[in-house]
């Protein structure tokens, strides 16, 4: 049988490393930028983004400040908390498909964007939603709907759908790959081929809607399982910020670059299904690409999961999160 090379590149400048930026030139961060949200907790910190190559950590009061700069990171005092804009998102959002609700730790903000499909009294709605949150929210258009990424052709095949296989992971000596939720519902076998003559695996988990993550066990021992991205090696996985570049791969349009531009996203697809807790981006993609990693440089960020617009004209994407699939599943990047 024939020998796959499953190249899976996944490359970011570890986050964990440049995550927190120190106060002086001699100074050491002592906790990551993520550490920093988890120990201060939604109701203080809200979200993180870079800042001239720095990551910054937005927080609601003065002692909060105080205990990020104390740990050698640079923090920033906002209006408005993840729990707040949490909150209004719960109040505001009646599931209108075509929507994506998310939060733009740059300007303190959730971002509504409507799709084309978003027209008359429910775009109407939306428009009112955002004059009467009092500056914490803002409605934008794209081009497109939103939609999951997924069609027929080639790269990992199951269930007569292609899509793009993310990042391969272990538990011990056990080796699985991640992809979309979405891809996963459709088959419990995956294959390398359109004919699905050459078995990769068996799917062993699998969440859409809600999450958008699965997880196919590999079974074909002639396969050779490599921890890269195109080639890229991919050594962690952290979460996202806003205003960080990063790239996706996708076995339709390839490697595409772009900017993480919220977190936190709910997307109600116009297809039907909602997902909550995605990361948006402006890197386009395209069907069949679903699943496919989204990475900056060594550091693996998550899974396509779906969105609107192509690679001609560009589009707005969503991705789950990998962090939450990895510890869904108890594995590890490698």
């Amino acid at each position: 049988m024939r020998t796959i090379r499953l190249t899976l590149a996944l490359a970011a400048a570890a986050l964990a490393a440049a995550a927190v930026v120190p106060g002086t030139a001699t100074a050491a961060p002592t906790k990551s930028a993520s550490d920093l949200v988890s120990l201060l907790g939604t109701a203080r910190t809200a979200g993180t983004h870079l800042d001239a190559g720095r990551v910054v950590v937005n927080v609601t009061d003065a002692d909060a400040a105080a205990a990020v700069r104390a740990a050698g990171g640079t923090a920033r005092v906002v209006s408005r908390s993840t729990s707040q804009l949490d909150e209004l998102v719960a109040r505001l959002d009646s599931g209108i498909p075509g929507t994506a609700w998310a939060q733009d730790a740059v300007t303190n903000q959730v971002v509504i964007t409507a799709d084309s499909s978003v027209r008359g009294a429910d775009y109407a709605r939306l428009v009112a939603a955002a004059a009467g949150s009092g500056g914490a929210a803002r409605v934008e258009r794209v081009g497109g709907t939103f939609t999951p990424l997924i069609s027929g052709g080639d790269a990992i095949y199951g269930g007569g759908y292609r899509c793009s296989l993310g990042f391969n992971v272990r538990s011990g000596s056990t080796y699985y790959f991640l992809t979309a939720g979405h891809c996963t519902n459709s088959a419990s076998e995956w294959f390398s081929n359109s004919s699905q003559s050459t078995k990769l695996g068996d799917r062993t988990g699998s969440s859409f809607p809600g999450n958008d993550y699965g997880i196919v066990r590999y079974t074909n021992t002639s396969v050779t399982i490599g921890g890269t991205v195109g080639g890229q090696d991919i050594t962690s996985a952290a979460n996202a910020s806003v205003g960080q570049s990063v790239s996706r791969r996708g076995s339709t349009t390839g490697t595409k670059t772009g900017t993480v531009t919220g977190l936190n996203a709910t997307v109600h697809y116009s297809g039907g299904g909602t997902v909550k807790g995605m990361i948006q981006t402006n890197v386009c993609a395209e069907p069949g690409d679903s699943g496919g990693p989204l990475y900056d440089r060594t550091t693996a960020l998550g899974l396509t999961s779906g969105g609107s617009g192509n690679c001609r004209t560009g589009g707005t994407t969503f991705y789950q999160p990998v962090t939450e699939a990895l510890s869904r599943y108890g594995v590890s990047v490698f």
